[in-house]
Parts: structure tokens; sequence; C-alpha cells
């Protein structure tokens, strides 16, 4: 049985991670990952080693040596092609500069936003989707999506009686606002990986 947060401090991730925010935590199956600071079963990570086991923090922004060669290996610049992972040095920095409060709670706002994606717009296929959204874009935009997509069902435009619908113009949403704003919710590819396509 997967433990469940018993607080949103639960969630935040060594590295910077908020693991509200990743489709492994989202994800209702039985295989969903309870996030980092619950159990071992990040053990292979050596930041969370690190920070964690060894130190006894709970984020690398209490480290006298951050950011070390070990983090910016992990969440460094090309270091990983997953999409989440992606704010996790902001999020660290926000930790150093206002504390783990303000940043706890601005992802909660974050997740609490994506669960309503997930409730109201989630045809089975959107949930990573969803994830990438609420981790890259300001909440001020999705909630601009929300109420673009509720108007567009009210004026009969989107089929308010239909999943598929409704989840597509969400994406479709999402997706311009994203590109108005210059954000990318596309997945990355690290340097190595680049190399062997060309």
């Amino acid at each position: 049985m997967i433990a469940a947060p018993l607080s949103e401090s639960d969630l935040q991730g060594a590295c910077g991670l908020y693991c509200g925010l990743c489709p492994r935590n989202q994800a209702p199956a039985a295989s969903r990952c309870p996030g980092c600071q619950l159990g071992d079963q990040h053990s292979y990570c050596s930041v969370w080693r690190c920070a964690v086991k060894t130190h006894g923090y709970l984020t690398c922004a209490e480290c006298d040596d951050y950011p070390c060669g070990r983090l910016k290996r992990c969440i460094g610049e090309g270091a990983d092609s997953f999409i989440s992972h992606r704010p996790a040095y902001s999020n660290l920095e926000r930790i150093r500069d206002t504390g783990l409060d303000q940043q706890l709670a601005s992802a909660k706002v974050r997740r609490q936003l994506v669960e309503e994606l997930m409730a109201r717009y989630n045809d089975g296929r959107s949930m990573s989707f969803f994830c990438v959204a609420g981790a890259l874009l300001p909440p001020e935009t999705i909630h601009q999506a929300l109420a673009e997509v509720d108007e567009s069902i009210r004026q009969g435009h989107v089929d308010g009686s239909d999943l598929k619908a409704r989840a597509r113009a969400m994406r479709r949403t999402l997706e311009e606002l994203a590109r108005e704003s210059g954000v990318e919710l596309a997945l990355r590819h690290a340097p190595a990986a680049a190399k062997r396509q060309t």
C-alpha cells in the first residue's frame, strides 16, 4: 500500500522537483509514486540519498554546498529530459530566498489547478500534459484557460457533454496561451540524445 502525503512538505523533492505536479504522483494506478519524501523508493537517486538520508535535509536548499556538482548533474541545463524537472532549480532558489512555506504555498495552488483540470478535462490521455502545464505555466494562465473553455462550453462552441471534446479544447487553449507566454510545453532532449538523433 502506498503512503499518502501527511503534509504539503511530503510532496517537495530534495532536488527541487515538486512531486505533486508529477504524473507518477497524480496517477490513480496501484503503481502511483507517493513522492520523494515518503519511503525509500527513490534510494537510487544520489541527490535524495545525500540530502535526505545522509544530511537529514528536506531539500538541497538547506545545504552549505548548494548547488553542488551532484545537484547540477541532476537538474542542470540539459541534464534531464523529464519535463517536470524544469522548475526544480527555481523552486530551490525560491526556498532559499523566501522560505519553504512560500514555495509550498505556490506549489499547492498549482497542484490544485492540475487536479481541477484532471477532474473536469482528463479524457484518459491528458494527465501528463496537465501536469506539465501546471509545472510550467503561471497559475493565472491556467485560470484563464479554465475561464475560456468554460465560456466556449457555455456558448455551445464546445460540446460540454463530450469529455474528449472538452479535453481537446483545454489542451488547445493551454498550448495557445503557453505560446503567447513563450513557454514550451514539449519534451526537451538532453544534448546526448540530440546528438544521437543527428
